[in-house]
């Protein structure tokens, strides 16, 4: 019996500083996946989604919405930043990565809890509002404005000019990101200029 305990006492000793270090092993391997998932769906610059997350998560809602017959509207709102590659150019990228980085800070403040901002190009900035009217996207829009005017832009001592344009798309129903996101891109080019009548042009996609 002294030996049969002895012996589980050894056995016991040795394997729990194994487990410990399984433990924390397997929890190191989580952490890594969860950072390596959070990499694949986040912009390393602006840390918002990347595009292909952004149109995933749009295509979803939209999805989940048809298939329990509730309505799917929502706002997708596309930020264009035009002084951008003059930037780039003038002040190299480290310059420009501080602009979207400080521009995708002020929309993440702008907008609602569960909006999505996600970078889908070198310039331009998006924001999906799910179940948006058109009110709830000018306020975010006007927000957004308001905000990039009163900020100082800077590139070390040199004040940097922001020239943005906002473009909305309106959708009810089925239909697909890709039709949505070229309707808010041909209102922010066409009418969202910062001479424009409103703080956000919109025009609603026709339903499928």
């Amino acid at each position: 019996m002294v030996g049969f305990a002895g012996a589980t006492a050894i056995s016991l000793f040795v394997a729990f500083p194994l487990l410990i270090s399984l433990h924390l092993k397997n929890s190191d391997i989580k952490k890594l996946q969860e950072t390596v998932n959070y990499a694949q769906r986040h912009d390393s610059v602006t840390k918002a989604l990347n595009g292909a997350a952004f149109a995933a998560a749009v295509e979803h809602y939209i999805d989940r919405r048809k298939r329990i017959a509730t309505d799917a509207g929502g706002v997708m709102i596309a930020v264009v930043i035009e002084s951008l590659d003059a930037i780039n150019r003038r002040y190299g990228p480290q310059w420009a990565d501080t602009v979207m980085q400080s521009l995708a800070a002020i929309i993440q403040t702008s907008v609602r809890s569960g909006d999505l901002v996600a970078r889908l190009a070198s310039n331009e900035l998006g924001v999906f509002l799910p179940g948006a009217s058109v009110e709830n996207a000018q306020d975010v829009g006007t927000r957004v404005r308001r905000r990039v005017a009163e900020a100082a832009f800077t590139a070390g001592d040199a004040p940097l000019s922001i020239d943005i344009r906002l473009g909305g798309a309106i959708f009810e129903g089925a239909t697909d990101f890709n039709h949505i996101r070229q309707l808010a891109d041909e209102m922010a080019m066409q009418r969202g200029g910062p001479d424009a009548d409103e703080a956000l042009p919109i025009s609603r996609l026709p339903a499928a």
